[in-house]
């Protein structure tokens, strides 16, 4: 054990750079294995309780009508006694809170709202509401990667990246789609793209889709799906079809809005009862639009020339979708809105099908439509074309993907000025995401990497001694002033002031000293320092507080700034 910890400080001291490591890779790997194991373990118990009532997985129109109502309402009430014992004020699930969590908190997950979400989500999704398994999935994922670098106390800047890792296996163990993981992750949890923090999440996302086929097989979620190459005349009608996703995913972000506006001031146990009637009564008139996307899959497979049944499933999965989101129930929105562009790109199709007098292309333009819905939702179109080229397994659909994807998001964003459906949940909210320019810079950078051992200490020292130190030291060393009284002690930063020189009084200037943790990044340090831009503060360890590991001083800060596009 004791060797085992005497790796600890160098690794931690890599980890607070910037920069591409095997030690991050090699972390981020195992972070993405545990990651996938859990998410594993949360879909085979998904479909050990479905199996105890349904012949196949997501499907519950074969099931009794009476039969099919309990399900919402004792999903409900489990949900609810849940919270109730883990605490109310850690009912903050899904993407929104992982992105903020990401942003502000570096990742790092609260144990209680993953409880929540693990048990809550199996839950719900057992239950057929309208759900899908990647909001609980990427919050599970952070939570088992985040836990690695909080078990070894890692720097907050590597704990960061090790969550990145962990959410980008669980979408890959979800959906068997690393590359699409990946996107995901970079694109709307990170909203950045650094190469260092990509070669270890490529790595996790890796190793979640192997973890996955090994258990659950090669096949995802459109493996029934058949599609082919489609003809140039497709192409300015798929624009169209793009613009028309786009109008449906903002009246989609719209309503899920206002959905959770209306009732927000609502108890939880009103809100999830509210939800499983809605469920109950729409899911008895249409059974079809129940469950996570695969049901909406299946049936538009099964039937693409009925329209009035893709209609009402149309109709019936928007409405599910919002009352279940909107309601509270934990679960993602990324699996329904594909099950909406399933049935929504199903339907489109009937036209070009009348043209050619088969419905040959149908398969392609269910695709279409979820990476049309998809990009237009949340605002992600390079993560929304990759997930097409992957699940799909066609590159041939790059193409119309392209056009699709490209008219629903611009008719989203600039006719009707809609926000990504995250980014207004957080705002809704009131959980922040946006970091300063600053902050932004030196969050990456841990203290460990800047630390500075150059000074001396003296303890509890006359003004003579001081000077007599102070007249001495090189111009880069530090003297550190050791206050120590009966039951508490505090340091201080010494240095001539030389305004005071003519004035007879002490040319002596003490700063106090604040100590940070050695995970502290040096966003840290520029809150402490920031507002008088100038001193030092202490770094120490966590399990070791009366042992200073070093300083790192105000011009350190200063130095990193200037270097990223002179943001002091």
């Amino acid at each position: 054990m004791k060797s085992w910890r005497l790796w600890l400080p160098p690794l931690r001291r890599r980890l607070a750079l910037p920069v591409t490591s095997l030690q991050l890779c090699l972390l981020g790997l195992l972070g993405g294995i545990i990651a996938a194991l859990l998410i594993v373990l949360f879909r085979l118990a998904i479909r050990s309780i479905q199996s105890l009532y349904l012949q196949h997985a997501d499907d519950f129109a074969a099931m009794l009508p009476e039969q099919r109502a309990l399900l919402p309402l004792i999903s409900a009430v489990f949900i609810t006694l849940l919270g109730l014992m883990i605490g109310l004020k850690h009912y903050r699930l899904g993407i929104p809170f992982v992105i903020h969590r990401i942003k502000l908190k570096y990742g790092i997950m609260p144990w209680k709202n993953t409880v929540h979400q693990f048990f809550g989500g199996i839950a719900a999704l057992s239950a057929g509401f309208s759900v899908g398994r990647e909001g609980p999935s990427v919050h599970l994922g952070a939570f088992g990667a985040s836990s690695i670098g909080s078990y070894l106390r890692l720097p907050y800047n590597s704990i960061r990246i090790l969550a990145g890792c962990g959410i980008a296996a669980g979408i890959s163990a979800s959906f068997n789609t690393p590359l699409a993981a990946m996107i995901f992750v970079m694109e709307v949890v990170l909203r950045e793209y650094r190469i260092h923090v990509f070669v270890p999440i490529m790595l996790a996302s890796t190793a979640g889709s192997i973890i996955a086929t090994a258990v659950f097989g090669s096949n995802n979620d459109l493996h029934s799906l058949h599609m082919v190459t489609l003809s140039h005349w497709h192409l300015p009608y798929l624009i169209l079809c793009g613009v028309a996703m786009g109008i449906v995913a903002t009246f989609f972000n719209k309503s899920l809005m206002r959905m959770m506006k209306t009732f927000h001031n609502w108890h939880l146990s009103l809100r999830l009862g509210l939800a499983a009637l809605l469920t109950i009564g729409i899911g008895y008139l249409v059974p079809e639009a129940l469950g996570a996307e695969t049901g909406a899959i299946h049936y538009a497979v099964a039937a693409p020339d009925q329209m009035g049944l893709l209609f009402a499933i149309f109709v019936a999965k928007f409405l599910l979708t919002v009352f279940a989101l909107g309601l509270g129930i934990p679960g993602g929105i990324v699996g329904p809105v594909f099950g909406i562009g399933i049935v929504m790109g199903t339907i489109l199709a009937f036209m070009p099908s009348l043209l050619i007098g088969d419905y040959s292309t149908v398969g392609t333009y269910a695709v279409l439509g979820m990476a049309g819905m998809m990009a237009a939702t949340i605002h992600a179109p390079l993560a929304a074309l990759v997930a097409v080229t992957e699940l799909a397994a066609n590159p041939e659909l790059v193409v119309p993907a392209i056009l699709v994807i490209t008219a629903s998001y611009v008719t989203a964003v600039q006719f009707f000025n809609t926000k990504s459906i995250f980014l207004l949940q957080l705002d809704f909210l009131q959980m922040p995401y946006r970091l300063s320019p600053a902050d932004d810079v030196l969050q990456k950078v841990g203290v460990l990497a800047m630390l500075k051992q150059d000074y001396q200490v003296l303890e509890n020292p006359t003004d003579t001694q001081i000077i007599q130190v102070l007249d001495t030291l090189l111009p880069t060393q530090q003297l550190l002033v050791k206050r120590k009284f009966a039951v508490d002690q505090h340091y201080e930063l010494a240095s001539y002031d030389l305004s005071l020189s003519m004035t007879g009084e002490s040319m002596l200037k003490f700063q106090p000293v604040h100590a940070v943790s050695h995970q502290a990044t040096m966003a840290e340090v520029f809150a402490e320092l920031g507002d008088v831009r100038d001193g030092a503060v202490l770094v120490y360890d966590d399990e070791h507080p009366d042992q200073p590991l070093g300083i790192v001083v105000w011009e350190q800060v200063r130095t990193l700034l200037m270097r990223q596009n002179n943001l002091l």
